[in-house]
């Protein structure tokens, strides 16, 4: 059976030009000691806007870790799918990320909800969860609570996991469940019996995307109480670690945070979390793959300056367009972008320091950095020119790419000096 690994990344490189300087960094990082498995990652959305298919992510996957002789696991992540999209990512894909958020909250049958109820009745009063001392209340009321909320999604998720082990087969793949995107976090209850719901529709679920308090923005940092996503998070290793004994669940079963890029000030205390449980962890750092390569061609100058200007300004003149999609993950202050005359004076470092997220540079921009996060629809619009420019300036994108995700992620999340 396909096993992920303890510490594993998701790796988005919307352009698949930048595999190489990825995987140098998972390398990297081996050789200090933190064993982290890379999972290229593209959703169904990203390739329809960019003009890419769910193959295209294989072959870069392959191909850079052959030409750099890496041996160890890697997968190819058909991120956020559902019954909609997941046929065109099932002969490519060894990893899926299953995402029901959109079927959260719609109701199951009443026989259904009742036989599930059934099942777990006996849980019903006060749950003890190890190292949770103030234990889990649960009446039978709260269990039909979550069971309408719930019960729905978890069966979509059931029919999606099948029809993917219909055509790959027991233990080809690895499964993720996202639940990340809708409003409100789930409670440690909510969490303990939605993975009981799981474990009925026999997923063997190996990472699963709760939604914590708190914004997950693309590309920027936690915005929200760093004390409060510790406790919830400990809290939900604690349930996991519970529920896989309560329930058969894979043993390595392990959280994943999505949208995880940047969150530089909650990163020591996950980081903090995982040592003291001995724990695993999936995080998701799509996106800023394509913001280093933005910062990159900055840095090169000339013509490559030039275009990412335009791309600035474009976004500027699209910027509802943009971000609509995006909504729920992006918070821009629109009256803090800079105007396209003033970034039309810039030079390279100030175009660069403006968008490279480095806590405390007095030039650091967080809604230009999220506007530029969007924005990618733009570069994918002017193919030719931004591909040869990468091809050009692959170095300095390269440097950009590998800085970012060793140096700011890795190095941060695990301690690395």
């Amino acid at each position: 059976m396909k096993e992920i690994g303890k510490f594993s990344f998701g790796l988005g490189d919307r352009f698949g030009h930048q595999g190489h300087a990825q995987l140098k960094a998972i390398i990297e990082a081996g050789k200090k000691g933190v064993e982290i498995t890379p999972v290229w990652n593209k959703s169904n959305r990203e390739h329809n806007i960019i003009g890419t298919h769910p193959v295209d992510v294989r072959i870069e996957a392959d191909t850079v870790t052959h030409n750099a002789g890496f041996r160890k696991p890697y997968f190819v992540d058909a991120d956020h799918i559902n019954l909609d999209t997941v046929d065109r990512f099932i002969a490519c894909s060894d990893f899926f990320t299953v995402d029901v958020a959109s079927y959260i909250g719609k109701l199951s049958p009443r026989a259904e909800i009742d036989k599930f109820i059934g099942s777990v009745i006996k849980y019903a009063g006060k749950i003890e969860i190890p190292g949770i001392d103030k234990g889990i209340k649960c009446s039978r009321e709260h269990l039909v609570e979550i069971a309408e909320k719930f019960l729905f999604a978890s069966k979509k998720a059931g029919e999606i996991y099948r029809k993917i082990l219909d055509v790959k087969g027991p233990g080809t793949f690895i499964t993720e469940v996202s639940m990340d995107e809708v409003a409100q976090p789930q409670t440690p209850v909510e969490l303990f019996f939605i993975l009981a719901m799981f474990a009925r529709e026999n997923i063997p679920l190996q990472t699963i995307a709760p939604k914590f308090s708190g914004r997950f923005n693309k590309g920027v940092d936690y915005s929200g109480d760093p004390l409060k996503f510790a406790s919830e998070f400990e809290e939900d290793l604690l349930v996991i670690q519970h529920a896989v004994k309560e329930f058969g669940l894979p043993r390595n079963l392990k959280i994943s945070i999505h949208s995880g890029s940047d969150k530089f000030s909650i990163y020591p205390h996950i980081g903090s979390l995982l040592k003291k449980y001995d724990k695993g962890v999936h995080l998701k750092t799509a996106g800023t793959t394509w913001l280093e390569e933005v910062i990159g061609l900055a840095e090169a100058g000339g013509e490559a300056l030039e275009f990412v200007k335009t791309i600035y300004v474009k976004a500027l003149e699209k910027t509802d367009e943009l971000c609509t999609p995006y909504a729920d993950v992006i918070d821009i202050n629109t009256g803090l972008l800079p105007k396209s005359g003033i970034v039309a004076h810039w030079n390279s470092e100030k175009f660069a320091s403006s968008l490279r997220h480095i806590p405390g540079n007095k030039d650091y921009n967080p809604n230009m950095r999220q506007l530029m996060h969007v924005a990618y629809k733009l570069a994918a619009e002017r193919s030719v020119t931004w591909l040869r420019l990468l091809r050009e300036h692959e170095e300095v994108v390269a440097d950009c790419v590998f800085e970012n995700i060793y140096k700011r992620h890795i190095c941060r999340l695990f301690g690395i000096d």
